[in-house]
């Protein structure tokens, strides 16, 4: 497949580690004051003044974490960064700088590699941050990625997960189910391709959760928008493992419980329709799917009128009381117990 996209094909030992990196990195410009020195020297060099530092990591491995048979490389060098600064921006901060690491078979061309780092290029552009280090090694196991985000906030401005206070509103961003959905619609696609090669899929239906898979957007957005609402979450997450998971997480670091509504929880019409095709409940997609790599968060009831009227925003439940445990509050008015679903819960 590779080999048909990229006719030169040149072999990764020609370069040699150094020359390889210096080859893939050798058109990234700084963009941040605080990175005083990028790749190019043994180790980066940052200058954060007062700021606090947050730090992220993350591993992707193929064959666990993406599939090439249907992700363009491109898209995965971007995606691999948006993972990461999920996290920064869950912390209410500003990412500022990425490393990346890859290991790779000999199967990978340099031509394969440069279409990953143009991916990583797009997004370090696209959010302001610069690559300032990282590794390539060889594996035997296809390709397997490494992403470290460093960003900085001032100390009263960080957001833990351990904050939501009974009564707390929960709110999330955007919409979710659409990246899990997507995710089915790709490995449809692939199983019919695997019987038929002359077959193209026609993804036009599905445009916009197929995006939601192979290339997510990290919601710099929000962090931007709830300083300028003057609202300071009292806690929050990304939702990498769907919205039940994340839910959870936040109930056991704050020692509150949780009612969701579920006819509160906010659903593109493309994830209904592509629900009843596949014939999965749009809920329970959205409890737990994951990869949507949208913002949950708490906030303060006083808070409500600064965002009731945002688009961006949805509010979708209440803390309560710990005792009261964590419910999904369904349209038929019953209560049920939330339960840490993740990729699983479609199997078999």
């Amino acid at each position: 497949m590779l080999e048909d996209k990229n006719p030169q094909r040149t072999s990764l030992e020609e370069l040699g580690e150094f020359g390889l990196i210096e080859h893939l990195t050798q058109n990234f410009e700084l963009h941040q004051p605080s990175s005083k020195m990028g790749i190019g020297d043994d180790a980066a060099v940052l200058d954060f003044d007062s700021k606090k530092t947050i730090v992220s990591t993350d591993m992707l491995v193929e064959g666990v974490h993406f599939d090439l048979s249907y992700t363009p490389l491109k898209h995965l060098g971007y995606k691999s960064v948006m993972v990461n600064l999920s996290d920064i921006y869950a912390m209410n901060a500003m990412a500022t700088q990425v490393t990346v690491s890859i290991a790779v078979s000999n199967r990978f061309p340099l031509e394969a590699l440069e279409e990953f780092y143009a991916g990583v290029a797009a997004a370090c552009k696209r959010y302001h941050i610069d690559l300032v280090g990282g590794d390539t090694t060889s594996s035997n196991k296809g390709m397997l990625i490494s992403v470290t985000a460093l960003g900085i906030a001032d100390e009263d401005e960080i957001v833990y997960r351990d904050g939501a206070k009974t009564n707390d509103l929960l709110v999330v961003t955007g919409d979710l189910g659409g990246a899990y959905l997507g995710l089915q619609v790709l490995e449809r696609e692939k199983e019919v391709f695997k019987v038929n090669p002359e077959n193209q899929p026609d993804l036009e239906p599905y445009s916009y959760i197929v995006e939601r898979q192979l290339k997510p957007e990290a919601r710099k957005d929000i962090v931007e928008l709830l300083k300028k609402l003057e609202v300071k979450p009292t806690s929050m997450i990304d939702i990498s493992d769907g919205l039940s998971s994340e839910i959870l997480h936040l109930c056991k670091r704050s020692n509150v419980g949780c009612n969701l509504f579920e006819d509160k929880i906010p659903l593109d019409p493309t994830v209904i329709s592509t629900s009843e095709e596949f014939q999965m409940d749009s809920t329970m997609i959205a409890l737990g799917g994951g990869e949507d790599y949208e913002l949950l968060f708490t906030i303060d009831q006083a808070d409500f009128p600064k965002i009731k009227a945002n688009p961006n925003l949805t509010v979708i439940g209440h803390m309560t009381q710990k005792s009261e445990g964590a419910h999904l509050i369904t349209r038929a008015e019953t209560k049920i117990p939330l339960t840490a679903q993740g990729w699983n819960s479609f199997n078999g």
